[in-house]
């Protein structure tokens, strides 16, 4: 296994319901470790580029208002496969069809509102975590 490093986003209904600490605690217990994270509220500019592969999509519009609706805490996650890791641990996209003690299984308030944005693949980790955080902002 490889230690690697994955993007994570605490939604705006988990910031909201004051769930950073809880979301948290599952990471760490997953094994994953924060090694960068802050709390900020998006721009619509800015959640327009970050979901600009979704721009087609229907759901585009609803996305990007969901996501400058209040504060999101973006993060750094790092440990072995960090990626398929904070995966698993966030549960399906649907919460109905997420594992039990999955964070959208205990948080999610619909499959819209699902607390949790993890990144699918390395090379999109590395895309994520550099639109957020400069090299000097994570600490390993």
């Amino acid at each position: 296994m490889a230690t690697e490093r994955t993007f994570s986003i605490i939604k705006p209904d988990a910031t909201r319901r004051n769930l950073t600490g809880k979301v948290n605690a599952v990471l760490e217990e997953a094994g994953l470790r924060i090694v960068a994270q802050k709390r900020i509220h998006m721009t619509q500019a800015q959640a327009e580029a970050f979901y600009g592969v979704h721009a087609a999509r229907p759901f585009f519009r609803d996305l990007v208002t969901f996501m400058i609706s209040g504060p999101v805490v973006v993060q750094v996650l790092e440990g072995e496969n960090a990626v398929a890791r904070n995966r698993e641990v966030m549960g399906a996209t649907n919460p109905a069809n997420a594992e039990p003690g999955t964070i959208r299984k205990l948080f999610a308030e619909s499959i819209e509102a699902n607390s949790v944005h993890g990144s699918d693949s390395a090379e999109n980790a590395a895309t994520e975590i550099a639109y957020f955080f400069a090299g000097t902002d994570i600490v390993g």
